[in-house]
């Protein structure tokens, strides 16, 4: 029998966590296209790829969550806790990985002056950032539990 390891799949925990990752991974899209000038830069482009691909995956493992604790038959099974995990390390990488790009791009545009990036879009495309770097972690956090589960079935 599996013990009930808070945040692991089928946990109301779990279900927090894809709701923290759709929240943070929609802000982070809603800040960067405020602006059409965020095609011009490669990693802006990358941060909306990625958050367009985070959000998805966090609504269908949220929606698959809520089945399993409010109607709780869902069967946990071994392939599918490796599947969520792989595709949550998959997800948790992308997401670091656009949003450290995203972040060094706009500490590059801040120091080259205001001609470049002015005050109002560097600071959306710092909230894009953050919130990237906010959704990262959730997905980190919910593929390590996960993760830790998964020899016990």
């Amino acid at each position: 029998m599996m013990e009930e390891l808070p945040g692991a799949f089928g946990t109301s925990a779990s279900l927090t966590l894809r709701l923290g990752q759709i929240v943070f991974s929609s802000a982070s899209l809603c800040f960067m296209c405020l602006d059409v000038g965020f095609y011009s830069y490669t990693s802006f482009s990358f941060l909306v790829t990625v958050m367009g691909l985070a959000i998805p995956w966090s609504i269908t493992l949220f929606m698959v969550d809520a089945y399993s604790v409010f109607i709780q038959c869902l069967p946990i099974q071994k392939r599918l806790i490796l599947i969520i995990v792989l595709g949550d390390m998959v997800m948790s990488y992308l997401s670091l990985a656009a949003a450290c790009s995203a972040a060094s791009v706009i500490d590059l545009l801040h120091e080259a002056g205001k001609s470049h990036c002015p005050a109002k879009l560097c600071g959306r495309y710092q909230l894009s950032a953050a919130m990237a770097f906010l959704s990262w972690f959730l997905s980190l956090a919910s593929c390590l539990f996960n993760f830790w589960i998964l020899p016990s079935l």
